[in-house]
């Protein structure tokens, strides 16, 4: 019987990671999830082992490759609050640099030469026009974004000095549940509009704030390029195919080439979910811009990537289904 190769995925109890480690384990794959369950869930970690540990600790990134020997990794471990960043922006160096970092040294040191890295339309900052590609300058506005893009530079130094080849992967709007159900979406503070929207639905808060109703869009609210989290992993598992035919280090974003707005999104909700959703109006975030849309060619052209459950109401049906079940567990 052959041993399926191991893949160390840090953050791998996370919303994306562990949908990430469901496409690795049916690509088969045995993903390690190495997480510190800070805001990871245990719960989330079905397809592999968990080794609890933190990305800031060598000697147990250390332990954890000498058990597993992975032969490549995907780093998805990272704070990602930009409101949080603005206000301890220490927490976010330390985090996602200083940890990227001690991560890429043990990759040194145990050779592994292939990391599929989990970036963030954020390093864009203000963007100058949409849809936004990925020769677009990279001016993030707050701490995260431009963590991240610290990050995104590491890589590119760690490939020119010791040959350790990457695909940064630049997210649009992460949203959406695992089809089959069997893990979604759950942060605590939760900050992203959809499962927002859909714990107003189920009465578990009072209301959805739109921030800002006055911007330069048809109906007035912000527009975004929502993707399926489980198109995101697929996008991963097709990076890691790319390394492993030994391509070059490259960037690739991950959207739909479309946006809904915060009113669109919030409208398709209420139709799926079949309840009224009570909304607020209150002022618009600073540093919000009203249009972020990703050109997504490259990640076609490149990693042969289609989405399959990037629709909105796709994406909020499967949320919902995740939603309601979480809701009947509690």
């Amino acid at each position: 019987m052959v041993e399926k190769s191991s893949i160390l995925v840090t953050g791998g109890a996370g919303y994306i990671g562990s949908h990430a480690c469901k496409a690795l384990a049916q690509a088969g794959y045995t993903p390690i999830a190495y997480d510190n369950l800070i805001y990871g869930n245990r719960w989330a970690v079905k397809w592999g082992p968990l080794e609890i540990g933190d990305t800031l600790d060598r000697k147990r990134l250390d332990e954890v490759v000498r058990t597993y020997r992975p032969e490549a990794v995907m780093h998805f471990a990272a704070y990602a609050y930009v409101g949080e960043s603005v206000k301890e922006p220490a927490k976010y160096y330390r985090n996602n640099v200083a940890g990227t970092l001690t991560l890429l040294e043990a990759m040194q040191e145990h050779k592994i030469g292939r990391i599929v890295f989990s970036s963030t339309c954020s390093t864009y900052g203000m963007v100058e026009k949409n849809p936004i590609c990925e020769d677009h300058p990279q001016n993030p506005i707050n701490p995260y974004g431009a963590s991240k893009l610290m990050a995104e530079r590491m890589l590119k130094d760690f490939d020119s000095a010791y040959g350790i080849r990457s695909v940064s992967l630049r997210y649009f709007n992460a949203a959406g549940a695992d089809p089959d159900g069997e893990i979604g979406e759950s942060h605590e503070p939760e900050t992203h509009l959809i499962p927002l929207v859909l714990k107003a639905a189920l009465g578990k808060i009072p209301h959805i704030s739109v921030f800002g109703n006055d911007y330069d869009t048809p109906d007035g609210t912000c527009i975004r390029d929502y993707i399926h989290v489980t198109d995101l992993a697929d996008a991963h598992i097709l990076a890691l195919d790319y390394l492993q035919a030994g391509k070059n280090s490259t960037s690739v974003n991950l959207g739909v080439s479309r946006g809904h707005s915060v009113s669109e999104v919030i409208k398709t909700a209420e139709f799926v979910t079949e309840k009224k959703i009570p909304v607020i109006i209150t002022d618009r975030r600073p540093g919000d811009p009203p249009l972020l849309i990703a050109a997504a060619e490259k990640a076609k052209e490149l990693l042969g990537w289609e989405t399959r459950y990037s629709d909105i109401k796709t994406i909020i049906r499967t949320a919902w289904d995740w939603h309601k079940k979480a809701e009947a567990v509690e």
